[in-house]
């Protein structure tokens, strides 16, 4: 093929592939964590086949049913009976979605030294995981004990403030081998009726 008509195929097929992407409503992989290697093309595969939206709208729906969140004392990764309780709401939803991963992130208030306050918040997020596969949640759905430590308060004060001083859970994504997700029946599990009566 001679150099003009390559160049001119070359156009055409740039042309459309930008008016395709100029069709789409929103651009695949808007949602990108830049956090790790692999995640773009990971949260693209998502967006594509629908698990990402679906993802959302039952974390949306998580929120909006159960507490999400848990807090500690100072300097403590100790359960009180207060967050044992949450913790067993959690538990009730977690267990009526098996299809469904969960991550739990673990925080501090802004006292202590950066790398201390990291392991603190490791230590609540694994207290609040152990206490969830004590309530019989499978620890394989639990994707992530994340530390952010001292990085994300609640309320911006040098002070100690139990708000700051917390773990939550959040959805993370599907249990790849479940059936449903398998067949891609994303709708079927997230419309699933749940009562909070704890069972």
């Amino acid at each position: 093929m001679p150099p003009p008509a390559r160049r001119a195929r070359a156009l055409a097929l740039t042309l459309a592939a930008t008016l395709a992407v100029a069709g789409c409503d929103r651009e695949a992989g808007s949602r990108i964590d830049e956090g790790g290697f692999g995640a773009p093309t990971m949260n693209n595969i998502l967006y594509q086949t629908g698990q990402l939206d679906y993802t959302v709208v039952l974390a949306e729906r998580f929120a909006r049913e159960v507490p999400t969140t848990i807090t500690f004392a100072f300097n403590s990764a100790t359960l009180d009976a207060d967050a044992r309780a949450v913790l067993g709401l959690q538990a009730a939803f977690i267990r009526h979605f098996p299809e469904v991963r969960f991550s739990v992130y673990g925080h501090t208030d802004l006292v202590g030294s950066r790398a201390y306050n990291h392991r603190l918040g490791l230590r609540r997020a694994r207290a609040a995981v152990d206490y969830l596969v004590s309530l019989g949640i499978d620890r394989s759905r639990l994707d992530a004990l994340v530390s952010f430590g001292e990085t994300q308060p609640l309320v911006a004060t040098d002070a100690q403030d139990r708000r700051n001083r917390r773990t939550v859970t959040e959805v993370s994504g599907f249990v790849q081998d479940n059936p449903l997700v398998v067949d891609g029946r994303f709708a079927q599990i997230i419309y699933r009726n749940y009562a909070g009566s704890g069972g």
